[in-house]
C-alpha cells in the first residue's frame, strides 16, 4: 500500500468528508508528507508553486521545538482520488501564542490567518490539548 493509499484509507475511516457531520481528520505529518509531492495539495494559493516538501521542513522544524508538543494536518477534501487529499489547516500544540507561532513559519510559507483554538462551529476529530497547551491554527486560503 503505498503511502497516499494509506493516507487516503485513514481520512475515510471516519465517513464521507462532503459531510458536514463527518469529523474533519488530523493526521500526523508523516501520514500527509510522505511520499507527497502534489503542489496543490496544502499552501495551493501562495504566490509561486509550492511543494508540500517546504511545508514538511518548516512544520517538522516546529515539531521539534522544546515548547510543542505536536503538529497535526487538517485534512479538508479529497475530491480526485488521483490527487491527493487536500489540507488547508494546520494545527499547532503549544505553550505558544498565536502570532508567535506565525512568525516560526517562513515568510514564504506564511499563513493567511491564525486561529487560537479547536473549532466549535465545525467538525474535526477529537483531540485532546495537554493542560496548559493550545491549539493554534494555521489556516492557508
Amino acid at each position: 500500500m503505498t503511502p497516499k493509499d494509506k493516507l487516503v484509507a485513514r481520512i475515510y475511516r471516519a465517513g464521507d468528508l462532503d459531510d458536514p457531520a463527518t469529523p474533519a481528520p488530523l493526521v500526523s505529518l508523516e501520514e500527509f508528507f510522505e511520499g507527497n509531492d502534489d503542489p496543490g495539495s496544502i499552501g495551493c494559493n501562495l504566490p509561486g508553486e509550492v511543494m508540500p516538501s517546504e511545508f514538511w521542513a518548516a512544520l517538522s522544524s516546529i515539531r521539534a521545538r522544546d515548547d510543542v508538543a505536536d503538529v497535526l494536518v487538517e485534512v479538508a477534501a479529497h475530491e480526485d482520488p488521483d490527487d491527493w487529499p487536500f489540507a488547508d489547516t494546520v494545527w499547532v500544540i503549544t505553550a505558544a501564542a498565536p502570532e508567535v507561532v506565525r512568525s516560526w513559519m517562513p515568510e514564504r510559507l506564511e499563513p493567511d490567518d491564525v486561529f487560537d483554538g479547536l473549532p466549535s462551529d465545525r467538525a474535526i476529530e477529537p483531540r485532546a490539548v495537554p493542560e496548559g497547551l493550545r491549539a493554534v491554527g494555521l489556516w492557508y486560503d
